[in-house]
């Protein structure tokens, strides 16, 4: 009887001991920080996200996830609340997204800020905070995953549009044109050879010309030069042009001369010679005048004198 009530003995005080040490543990391991609960409301997947799974600000280890439910107030939205550190600087323009540990799939929250608006977001168990989740790095994958098959569908249906009968007809069309204009681009170098036959000669009569358009050139400079040298004897004080002057002033002297004596002569010349034209003329007509001298002159009609000649 008495060994079995040393046993309850031993039994209870080993009981006991296992608590104590569980609530010492407990005890220890209780979380001290004062801690501010936050919360995202998000219609996005959230898969591998479970409650006491890890909240990150900046890569900073600052809180844990509280629970993960849905919104009974709007149905497919999903509730994320979680607790962070007092010190945490959750401002008006810090969002949340989803990251992944390694190749484990489990979800963590990873807090950052744009600074778009630095004043701090107050929040409390009465009235908490929410944050906005944005699309993280497989939602974004995912988003663009979507629009690129649809675009690759687009495609393979243009493709499928232009690859239909009557396009395939029309394409092998033009690889025929293709390759008949082909060869007949292939027999283009055949017709130029003879023309690239005559280019040599061409050539050498082009250096020849070009020869004599030089020589023409020294020609023409050598001519230059004699028009030039010409042109400096005329223009000298004792040259051509300098004579020409002189003597175009001397025959303007002589034209003054000529004007003033030789016209007066000239004019008197021509009185005497009509006198003499006269003379001669009367002298023809009347020859005894000079004899008898010259008659009177018959009355005209109106003097004194005239009579009508008798019919």
């Amino acid at each position: 009887m008495e060994n079995k009530a040393h046993a309850l003995m031993a039994g209870i005080f080993t009981i006991v001991l296992l608590i104590a040490a569980a609530l010492i543990a407990l005890w220890f391991n209780r979380d001290r920080v004062e801690r501010v609960p936050y919360e995202i409301a998000t219609t996005l997947s959230v898969p591998g996200l479970n409650p006491q799974a890890g909240v990150r600000y900046r890569g900073l280890d600052v809180g844990r996830v509280d629970a993960v439910l849905f919104d009974p107030q709007k149905p497919g939205q999903i509730l994320i609340r979680f607790s962070v550190s007092k010190d945490t600087p959750i401002t008006h323009s810090t969002f949340a997204t989803l990251s992944y540990q390694g190749v484990t799939g489990l979800a963590y929250v990873q807090l950052d800020d744009d600074g778009k608006n630095p004043a701090l977001m107050p929040s409390s168990p009465k009235k908490i905070a929410r944050i906005e989740l944005r699309p993280g790095l497989l939602d974004t994958l995912q988003i663009r995953g979507l629009a690129i098959l649809e675009q690759t569908e687009e495609v393979a249906k243009r493709v499928n549009t232009m690859l239909s009968d009557t396009n395939q007809k029309l394409i092998l069309g033009a690889f025929t044109d293709v390759s008949n204009a082909a060869n007949k681009v292939a027999k283009i170098p055949d017709q130029l050879q003879p023309t690239l036959d005559k280019l040599p000669a061409l050539a050498l009569k082009a250096d020849h010309a070009l020869i004599s358009l030089n020589k023409l050139s020294e020609d023409a400079t050598r001519l230059t030069a004699n028009l030039n040298e010409f042109t400096v004897r005329l223009n000298a004080p004792d040259g051509p042009l300098n004579g020409m002057n002189n003597a175009i002033n001397n025959i303007g002297s002589t034209a003054a001369i000529v004007e003033y004596e030789v016209v007066p002569l000239v004019d008197e010349t021509r009185t005497s010679m009509r006198a003499l034209n006269r003379t001669l003329e009367t002298f023809n007509q009347r020859p005894q005048s000079i004899l008898f001298g010259a008659s009177a002159a018959q009355p005209g009609p109106g003097e004194a004198g005239f009579s009508v000649p008798a019919k």
